[in-house]
């Protein structure tokens, strides 16, 4: 399911800003945007974001940015300053020759040239900022973990919602096949008298046969038993502890199967109707329990 966290900090001269995003997926798909330069970081959060997210298609990133007084602040390499104003003037050079203006370049510009700015901490300190920032992002995933527990409490209210709906239209499906009795008691004596008219010299155990065809193809007591069993089964899971997607994924194959069977074998208008609309409901919860791990 869907879910998004964001958290800022602060410490050892530097400021940072958390993010974690996820959407459903059936496994764990982590993507890490961090930054190259604090060693062991990208490892150690992979491996907190592993040990408490099971699933999702999980986006993990982080902004850090010097304090302009912080411990260890970038230090002017004078040698490599020269070295890039002297490219800088060349690549103008060549630009000019061949009829080419080029925007002047910022002091801001000319900083992030590789080299340029040492912007390296010391090893102590490195190792303090990165245990801060894993210690925030314990935090993030507590409220990445809570707007997922949100929405998970939302989502089971829906699902349940759904199987009310098709407990009332599996009662209604029964009144209706209930008051479809006579119509279909006509219907197998016609059936039969065709079958008898039509017997003259047949096998009395295949007539005996086809009439009993006749009788189960329009008996639908078994379908809405099934669904009334499906139903409770899924309220059963719904009230579960762990993961339930895949099972209830399977058992929604289970109701959509009982009603396609219902509607074939309805022989009635108004039990048609109740099956595709048991089939439009299965259909949503269906589509809402994707986002169910």
């Amino acid at each position: 399911m869907t879910a998004f966290a964001a958290r800022g900090g602060q410490g050892y001269g530097h400021g940072w800003t958390w993010e974690l995003r996820g959407v459903n997926g059936k496994g764990l798909d982590l993507r890490l945007r961090l930054p190259e330069w604090l060693p062991g970081l990208e490892q150690a959060a992979r491996t907190v974001v592993q040990g408490r997210i099971a699933r999702g298609s999980v986006t993990l990133g982080l902004k850090v940015q010097r304090e302009a007084t912080g411990a260890g602040s970038a230090m002017i390499d004078a040698r490599a300053l020269e070295a890039a104003l002297v490219m800088l003037r060349k690549v103008e050079a060549a630009a000019a020759e061949h009829n080419m203006r080029l925007a002047v370049p910022s002091a801001t510009d000319i900083l992030t040239l590789r080299g340029v700015a040492d912007t390296t901490l010391p090893e102590a300190a490195t190792e303090a900022l990165t245990a801060a920032l894993l210690a925030d992002l314990d935090r993030l995933i507590d409220d990445f973990a809570a707007m997922r527990a949100a929405e998970g409490e939302a989502l089971e209210a829906l699902l349940r919602d759904h199987l009310v709906q098709i407990a009332e239209l599996v009662e209604d499906a029964a009144r209706a096949a209930e008051a479809r009795r006579e119509h279909m008691a006509e219907s197998l004596r016609a059936n039969l008298a065709r079958v008898l008219d039509n017997s003259e010299g047949a096998d009395p155990g295949r007539v005996a046969q086809e009439l009993a065809m006749i009788a189960v193809k329009s008996d639908v007591r078994e379908e809405l038993d099934r669904l009334s069993a499906h139903v409770e089964a899924a309220r059963a899971l719904l009230d579960a502890d762990g993961p339930i997607g895949r099972k209830l994924d399977f058992l929604m194959q289970e109701f959509n199967r009982e009603a396609n069977t219902l509607c074939s074998k309805s022989q009635s208008t108004p039990l048609t109707r109740i099956g595709l609309d048991l089939k439009h409901v299965i259909d949503q919860m269906r589509e809402q329990i994707q986002n169910v791990e």
